[in-house]
């Protein structure tokens, strides 16, 4: 029996090895394909460039604008799912810094000059986004 126990393991190892190699050499040769078939045809072409647009929408994009000690833009409570890439552009007319607290992301603002906050939400919860020197809430981030 113990002799049999050991050999169904070791005559399964080469069939997962084997199995792993056969999915690594698909992908290499794909990409070769692709790049060869590329020239040929414009097929190949839209479907590298549909991947890519996707990617690069992903994601909550937010704008915040302060002027004269008034906030405008996405403000409130701005809801955003757990695991997004989040960029926040905020623009101000006074120099400050913007603090994301529990995520301790920070922005230093120039008049004028828009200045971006980027991160992944990774926690959950509630989360203030202030201006340190003026003390004012920009917005509050609920990530679920």
């Amino acid at each position: 029996m113990s002799r049999r126990s050991l050999a169904v393991p070791l005559l399964a190892l080469p069939l997962l090895l084997a199995g792993c190699a056969g999915t690594e050499a698909p992908e290499a040769a794909e990409p070769s394909a692709a790049t060869s078939s590329a020239p040929e045809s414009s097929a190949p072409d839209s479907t590298s460039a549909a991947p890519t647009t996707p990617a690069e929408a992903a994601g909550t994009a937010l704008e915040v604008q302060v002027a004269g000690g008034q906030v405008t833009g996405d403000t409130g409570r701005v809801p955003v799912p757990l695991g997004d890439r989040v960029t926040v552009t905020i623009t101000s007319d006074a120099a400050d810094e913007a603090h994301l607290h529990g995520y301790d992301v920070l922005a230093d603002l120039a008049p004028g000059a828009p200045a971006e906050l980027v991160f992944d939400a990774t926690i959950p919860g509630v989360f203030e986004l202030e201006l340190h020197d003026a003390g004012t809430v920009l917005l509050t981030l609920q990530v679920s």
